[in-house]
């Protein structure tokens, strides 16, 4: 089995681990604040992190791996997970979705900018294509947000991309799941103090599904989820695989019908099978232009 098809395997089971993140979010908020759920997230899921790079006996990263990690962890660790809690105070998990459609347009402009990947011209039109149709899809049902909600979830975005490239790129010198169980170590100090401060007063009342979602968040999302789809970006080039969470918004939407009870649109299937294409497409181009 070719790396390319290696690498699109990983970052496709990546991608599902990360389909429930949202829906998970905005679950584990009915009985967290999305501060605490952030930090709470962060500390559970870079303690696992840590048991596995003292059981594995990991080198430490070189003096000028920290500043790559430190945006992974700013990006992906701490900066996502943050920004989308607080923007689910505002918009829907079907709403927040929509924009998880524009994360692999972000991911492969920072694969340009600091991974040096270049990419044809007809990669970015099945790019762009694939992120308009599902935009349009949200649109098309009357989706509405309040605006500080649309500019949580944009910054999100932003600072994603960011670190899903640099966390690619630099997985390539040190390894995937090592990438990013160091940017969870990196994290920890301060997230072991913010969640002092953060603690709510009272846990007793908290739900069982506020408590297993975060769970999910803590170990999946945030561990699990990086080790296969840093993997597969290293593997199959940043722009190419990470145009598989084209498809993320809509096994999130499944998973939320079934969670939260979110109606599903029949038009959706549809839209899947044009954006599978657009994946497909992106697929067949993502050759490095020369």
């Amino acid at each position: 089995m070719s790396r390319t098809t290696q690498g699109w395997i990983f970052g496709f089971l990546g991608m599902l681990v990360f389909s429930g993140s949202l829906p998970a979010t905005r679950l584990a908020m009915t009985g967290f604040d999305p501060v605490f759920l952030t930090v709470a997230r962060v500390v559970l899921a870079a303690g696992v992190a840590l048991c596995l790079l003292l059981g594995t006996r990991q080198s430490l990263p070189s003096r000028r791996d920290y500043v790559s990690l430190l945006i992974v962890s700013l990006g992906t660790v701490v900066g996502f997970p943050l920004l989308t809690a607080l923007a689910l105070q505002f918009i829907t998990s079907a709403h927040s979705l929509v924009f998880i459609g524009l994360l692999p347009l972000s991911t492969a402009i920072f694969g340009v900018l600091r991974g040096g990947e270049r990419l044809r011209p007809v990669f970015w039109l099945f790019s762009g294509l694939g992120s308009a149709l599902i935009c349009g899809y949200a649109l098309r049902n009357g989706v509405q947000g309040a605006i500080r909600g649309d500019l949580l979830m944009l910054a999100a975005i932003v600072v994603c991309g960011l670190g899903y490239a640099e966390g690619a790129t630099l997985s390539r010198k040190i390894g995937g799941w090592q990438v990013i169980c160091w940017a969870l170590v990196v994290a920890l100090p301060l997230m072991l103090v913010l969640l002092v401060f953060t603690m709510p007063d009272d846990l007793q009342n908290i739900g069982r599904a506020s408590w297993w979602s975060l769970g999910y968040v803590a170990v999946f999302s945030s561990l699990i989820g990086f080790l296969l789809w840093y993997r597969g970006l290293a593997l199959g080039g940043i722009g190419a695989v990470g145009q598989l969470q084209l498809l993320q918004p809509f096994f999130g939407m499944v998973l939320a019908a079934a969670v939260l009870s979110e109606t599903v649109d029949p038009a959706m299937v549809m839209i899947t099978v044009a954006v599978i294409a657009c994946v497909f497409g992106a697929k067949r181009f993502a050759k490095p232009a020369r």
